[in-house]
């Protein structure tokens, strides 16, 4: 058998091919590989460990054998000798049917798998939206099996935060988490709130209400931006907090505040879901948007296009969201240097505005 620095033809001859088949038939090793390839074990060993004083003919070599036989790594025993699981937790601290209504979480997990997928990591979705679950998740990850958290509309108050605050493992969260030490990646939320209300401003409506959402990820840092345009002016029957970014909420949120300020001429929502419910109780009321209440919303999600009318909205950059979270908790698990991330945010103009 050659050694790691073969580099010698890598081409299977026909005994090479006999091992080849026995191995489809009862199941490959390494050693099938080895003999496969031309190469020792210990080369074989190299290569799934990184490749490391290999050479490109030998690695080559390997490569080419590891499909011909169908060998795969066993991740558990490579976890063993790594004490690396090569997998990462999406933690959603929303109940399981926000899931499927929200369509940001669903590009934040579809580009986040991608991204880690790239880097051979897997993706492990867990919900955290009670205590049990809290408890269950915190007891999963401190038990080893991944190696990072994603932290994913946190709530503010979340005993979670703090537990991965104090360094459980590595951690980031989307959008800036309400408590300290998680680095985060975010779209600069406050810019874009204030790009909003300035925009409503501008084409002179008066009466500007604000359906916010403090205490989730994200909402204060609108809410400020809102209140940088307004200053004295927001007014506080002009702002309703409502409990979470969804449909339901906007429809509450906009009877409160037809209730409190019915001459209002203009909302500010702090997500497009928001900004729906708002959109549909506006027109049960009776009301025309944008003729007699015009609604700006929050992410240009795709329900931004499908509300009627379409809405006027502020963009984030989710899938470049996706990616940086992966890339700054990838440099944490290897002990790199990494630190929080803030992107810009885009006014994108439709008919509700």
């Amino acid at each position: 058998m050659a050694d790691a620095t073969d580099t010698t033809d890598p081409s299977p001859h026909p005994k090479s091919r006999g091992a080849a088949r026995r191995a489809l038939r009862r199941g490959p090793t390494i050693d099938d590989v080895a003999e496969v390839a031309g190469v020792s074990r210990g080369t074989v060993s190299r290569v799934l460990n990184g490749a490391h004083y290999v050479s490109p003919g030998a690695l080559k070599a390997v490569e080419q054998a590891m499909r011909t036989t169908g060998y795969t790594v066993n991740q558990s025993a490579r976890s063993l000798v790594t004490k690396q699981s090569n997998a990462i937790a999406f933690v959603l601290s929303e109940p399981q049917e926000r899931l499927f209504e929200d369509p940001n979480f669903s590009v934040l997990l579809r580009c986040c798998t991608q991204a880690l997928g790239e880097q051979d990591f897997s993706l492990v979705l867990m919900l955290e939206s009670s205590a049990d679950e809290r408890d269950r998740v915190l007891r999963y990850v401190r038990g080893g099996h991944v190696d990072g958290v994603l932290l994913i509309s946190a709530h503010a108050g979340d005993p979670f935060i703090g537990d991965l605050a104090r360094g459980v493992l590595p951690a980031v969260a989307c959008g800036r988490p309400a408590g300290p030490g998680i680095p985060y990646v975010a779209a600069e939320d406050r810019q874009g709130a204030r790009e909003m209300t300035q925009y409503l401003v501008d084409q002179g409506r008066r009466r500007i209400g604000m359906i916010a959402c403090s205490p989730v990820v994200g909402g204060p840092e609108r809410l400020a931006g809102y209140r940088d345009v307004l200053g004295r002016k927001a007014l506080k029957r002009l702002v309703v907090d409502a409990a979470d970014y969804s449909h339901a909420a906007g429809v509450a949120a906009m009877r409160e505040l037809l209730a409190a300020s019915p001459d209002i001429d203009a909302v500010f929502a702090a997500s497009d879901l928001l900004a729906a419910g708002a959109i549909d109780e506006l027109r049960r009321s009776g009301r025309r948007v944008p003729d007699d209440v015009a609604v700006g919303g929050f992410d240009d999600s795709r329900i931004a296009r499908e509300t009627d009318p379409p809405l006027t909205t502020i963009r984030q950059p989710l899938e470049q969201v996706a990616r940086e979270m992966v890339d700054v908790l990838l440099r944490l698990v290897r002990r790199e240097p990494a630190s929080s991330r803030l992107l810009p945010t885009e006014l994108v103009v439709r008919a509700s505005a």
